[in-house]
């Protein structure tokens, strides 16, 4: 047994000191208490509003949506003047050099931990709203994971190469949110363009955070090489998942629509057959009008 093996388990076992007595860090149990519940809600929150009438929920959508679209803004600028105060190197950045700013990136991320938490109310709105069509493998598969992965990042490395991921991602989602809160209101649907481009960002996202990962490892520091081979492994995951539904999503829809297109359907909610269908409208009316 060597000086090695016991160090790596100290690792295991001991917490960074820094977050000692933090609300839910302290122990794993209530995270793992909050997973249950969600994934136990997940499962039995359709069957319970199968015979029931769905609810609108628009308005606490809007404030919930805005607020997890300001929360989102606040923790990317911190993060990211965090790791300018700090000084953090891309390629790799232990947990230990950035002084003060250290603790900065650490109290964000407890915040992105805790974020994780409160995005549970996605699934639950889409099951109030009998949306189940959106509550996918992809979906529950990520909220349930992202709550329990991050509980464990902010007991043994809640700064340093810790960052990156966590920026994109909040940057994401103040697209995302903003996008889904303005959804919410009818009038604004019609000028919602951008939905497809959230998802090939959350790609390139996946794609880049694997990217500045890897340097870590070919170009390592004190940063834990373990935390860096499963945030790889995870985010391969990701992307197989987020590729699937953008094909699915997407690559069908447009499909779909040429082969309607194609065999002259008038049912094709694009623009030409809008207009047209709109034009002939009008002609008829003016006709019957005339005579």
């Amino acid at each position: 047994f060597s000086l090695q093996n016991l160090s790596v388990c100290m690792f295991l076992f001991v917490s960074d000191p820094r977050v000692k007595g933090w609300l839910l860090l302290e122990n794993y149990t209530p995270t793992f208490i909050f997973s249950a519940l969600y994934l136990l809600i997940v499962w039995l929150g359709p069957k319970y509003m199968r015979n029931k009438q769905p609810f609108s929920c628009r308005g606490i959508l809007v404030i919930y949506n805005l607020g997890l679209t300001l929360l989102s803004l606040y923790m990317f600028y911190e993060l990211v003047t965090g790791v300018l105060e700090g000084g953090y190197n891309f390629f790799c950045q232990d947990t230990h050099s950035g002084g003060e700013a250290d603790m900065k990136i650490i109290r964000v991320l407890w915040w992105y931990y805790f974020s994780k938490l409160i995005e549970f109310m996605d699934t639950f709105f889409f099951i109030l709203r009998k949306n189940n069509h959106q509550i996918t493998v992809l979906h529950v598969y990520h909220h349930a994971t992202m709550l329990n992965i991050w509980w464990f990042v902010m007991n043994w490395v809640p700064c340093g190469h810790s960052y990156f991921g966590a920026t994109l991602n909040s940057f994401i989602h103040v697209l995302m949110y903003s996008y889904y809160g303005l959804s919410a209101v009818p009038a604004m649907r019609p000028y919602l363009w951008w939905k497809k481009y959230i998802t090939q960002g959350q790609l390139i996202q996946f794609v880049l955070t694997i990217f500045q990962t890897s340097c870590g490892v070919v170009w390592p520091c004190a940063f834990p090489q373990g935390w860096l081979y499963f945030q790889i492994s995870y985010m391969i995951s990701l992307i197989i998942l987020f590729t699937n539904f953008y094909i699915q999503t997407y690559n069908k829809k447009s499909s779909s629509r040429r082969k309607e297109y194609q065999n002259g359907s008038t049912a094709i909610a694009n623009g030409y057959t809008n207009s047209f269908s709109s034009l002939e409208n009008n002609v008829k009316q003016r006709k019957q009008r005339k005579d």
